[in-house]
């Protein structure tokens, strides 16, 4: 119980750190986007492995999840780089 719990906390965490990654784009952000979505993988990765029951419903989860979040936080790089690029400039 108590890793579903944290998976959830960490998974909505993480949708909200790479929400404003890229509202308020830094390397921080960018970081501590990578390190949930990596926590939250895992804990999913480890909840698969303990409950196989359910297992389609959450890897078509997990793949709906990662996409967004990797779509964020690509989007959030390209921002980034832009923004280092006109101060440069």
């Amino acid at each position: 119980m108590i890793v579903i719990i944290t998976h959830i906390i960490v998974a909505l965490l993480s949708i909200a750190c790479t929400t404003l990654g890229y509202a308020r784009p830094t390397h921080k952000n960018l970081q501590a986007s990578y390190v949930l979505a990596g926590l939250t993988f895992a804990t999913g990765f480890y909840m698969v492995l303990s409950e196989p029951v359910s297992m389609l419903r959450a890897c078509l989860s997990g793949v709906a999840y990662l996409t967004i979040v990797m779509a964020g936080i690509a989007l959030t790089r390209r921002k980034l780089a832009l923004l280092s690029s006109k101060q440069e400039a």
